[in-house]
Order: structure tokens, then sequence, then C-alpha cells
């Protein structure tokens, strides 16, 4: 009996998941129903081909009236989409002082080096989750903005920005309590702000879920047409409490966000952001067709940094994308995420390391 109550359960895990059809659960399931007799005594059946198998389990589902139960059930199968942009890897912004940089991203922010990948004095990888934040030294550059950090740790982050405070004194350093979230400045200006993990993320824990520009008022429209029907991601101009924006979805629980506004905007300096998409070819052929690839890097990555309306072919706003395909040598590499809540006057052993996402429930 214990054999059938968990192999219901393995069909009801698959099935949930949409590893199998509606129409396979229900065979699957009938024929679980009549798998023993009144006894308990296995009953015998024609042979059939081997079916799915997962995992939980409670004894005392009767699998017929979970089938019934389940069958007049729908899926908004929509909300599963991301579009064609998979993935905002990284953020790079030139800094001119890898020790005050240091400080802030790692000792304030609470955040990892990659010990990998650019350990040099010239340059800084600095991983977030699944995203990173590119350092390498050159003339300050300041995001016309702001970026979206979640940490799952929000009440030691209070007291590490304060740490960095004296040795950071002197710079455009800063740090303000927000609506739901801690405002950070870098020492050259970068706005981040900080949030606790929520369901606005999904399951982030540690990450980029957003990067937000400043643009001109009367632009989101366009700018969710280029991405639309340039880039082919999700797009769409919205308008929430602050005014109108274009919202971009950039992978699973990130996005762009370019809110309209009437402040002078900064001249570009050339800060960039980085992205993977499945369609790799279809953009290049429409942005080299409306002359915007600024460089055709290598095989697997190129660059633009106009954003145009495509109804017009005016400028609506410059910055630099580093596109990538999925084929790219540095697609879904692991980072490495310590808990910096682990120091040697109280360590605690099996804890060095935190996870990008939260424990999923149950």
């Amino acid at each position: 009996m214990a054999r059938k109550e968990f192999e219901v359960q393995q069909v009801l895990k698959a099935y949930r998941k949409g590893v199998i059809s509606e129409e396979l659960f229900a065979k699957e399931m009938a024929e679980l129903s009549g798998a023993a007799d009144g006894n308990g005594v296995a009953a015998k059946s024609p042979q059939r081909a081997p079916r799915m198998r997962s995992v939980t389990g409670d004894v005392s589902i009767d699998s017929g009236a979970i089938f019934k139960a389940m069958k007049g059930k729908t899926y908004d199968r929509a909300a599963g989409d991301l579009g064609n942009i998979v993935a905002l890897e990284h953020v790079n912004v030139t800094v001119p002082d890898q020790e005050k940089a240091t400080l802030f991203y790692i000792n304030g922010l609470g955040l990892t080096r990659d010990p990998y990948m650019m350990t040099g004095p010239a340059n800084m990888w600095v991983n977030v989750g699944r995203s990173q934040f590119h350092l390498p030294t050159g003339k300050p550059q300041v995001l016309r903005g702001h970026i979206g950090v979640v940490l799952s740790d929000t009440d030691l982050l209070r007291q590490r920005l304060e740490s960095v405070r004296e040795a950071l004194a002197g710079t455009r350093f800063a740090c303000r309590e927000g609506d739901g979230f801690i405002e950070t400045v870098c020492p050259w200006g970068n706005r981040i702000r900080c949030y606790a993990p929520n369901n606005r993320f999904g399951p982030m824990a540690l990450g980029i879920p957003y990067v937000e520009f400043d643009v001109p008022r009367g632009s989101a429209d366009g700018i969710a047409r280029f991405y639309s029907q340039i880039m082919g991601a999700q797009a769409a101009p919205l308008e929430d409490g602050q005014g109108r924006f274009a919202c971009v979805t950039a992978g699973n629980g990130q996005n762009l966000f370019f809110r309209e506004t009437d402040r002078p905007i900064p001249p570009y300096d050339q800060h960039h952001i980085q992205i993977y998409i499945n369609d790799f070819s279809g953009p290049h052929r429409r942005l080299l067709a409306k002359g915007l690839v600024t460089q055709e890097s290598d095989q697997h990555q190129y660059r633009f940094q106009d954003i145009i309306d495509p109804d017009g072919g005016q400028v609506l706003f410059t910055i630099e994308h580093e596109v990538r395909s999925m084929r790219h040598p540095l697609y879904l590499r692991p980072l490495v995420n310590r808990n910096p809540a682990q120091n040697i006057m109280r360590y605690e052993p099996g804890s060095d390391a935190r996870n990008w996402a939260m424990p999923s429930p149950g």
C-alpha cells in the first residue's frame, strides 16, 4: 500500500510541475486507483509503458477525488513567458579607486568579489546572486537612475554601511531609509536601492532585480516599442504613482525600467549593462539595418548604444547594451556568494555561503 501512495504522490508532483500532460495524468491516476483490490492486494493489470515517478506523500490521498478536483484547474501560461531577454547579468561602471570600491561594495553592501575572474588590482567583478557589478579602474561613471539590489540581511546592512562611513568620508557616500528600501550612494554617486526579499522579486534572496533609468518626458512609449519590436522583449509603457515609465522584462524576476522625468539628464558617460538573449540573430539583423550596432565583439557578443523609436527613428535614450547569446561561454557560470555575517569572532561552521534564492516553502 505504501508503494501505491508513493506513486500517487510522484504523479501528482510531475503534473503540478507540468512535466506530464493532463491526459497522461488522468491515465496514470486511473490506473493507480485500480492498482489494489479491496483487501489491499495488488490487482493484475495489462502491461503498460513505464510511467513518470516523482516525490511527496500523504497516505490519506484519494487519487480519484484529487483528479476530479484538479481537472477543472486552469493556469495562466503567459505568466511563464520571459520574452527574448533571459537574464540581466551585469552593470558596468568604472571607478577611480579599487580600495574605496572594495570598502563600499564588499564591506558595506556585503557582496562578494569573484574569486576566479578579474582578480588583479585594475578591475573587480562583484557577485550579487546570479548577477554582477563590473568595476574596472577609470574615470568615475555614474548611471543615470538607480540600481535595485535584493539582500536578505537588511538589518546587518545598516550596520555594515555605518562601519564604512568614516573610511569613505570626503566622497559622495551616503545612505538613507526609503519606503521599503535602504538607498545608499557609492563613493562616486551611483545610487543603489537595497530591498529585503519580497514577492515582487519572486524567490530572489540576493541579486539585481532591476535597473531604473531616468529618461526624457514622452519617451516611455517609444522605448517600449523599441524593446518589443527590435529586441523581441516583453515591454510595455506603464504608469504608477511616480509617473509614466517603460517596463522591459529582462530575465526571471528582473526588469529594466525607463522612468520619465523633467529633471535634466546628465550626458552619457559610457557605463553599460549586459544582457543575454535567446534569439541572438534577429535583434542583430534589425539593429544592423538601422545602423545601431556599435561593436561586433565576437561570435557570441555584439553591442549597441542608442534606443530609438521604431515609428520615427529618433533617438530616445543612450545606454550601451553588451548583448550575448546563450551560447556564450560565461552564460550560467556559477557565481560564488559569501555570507557576510561570518567573521572570526562569531564563526558558524557550514554557513560560509549564501544562496541566491529563498528556500521553497513546504
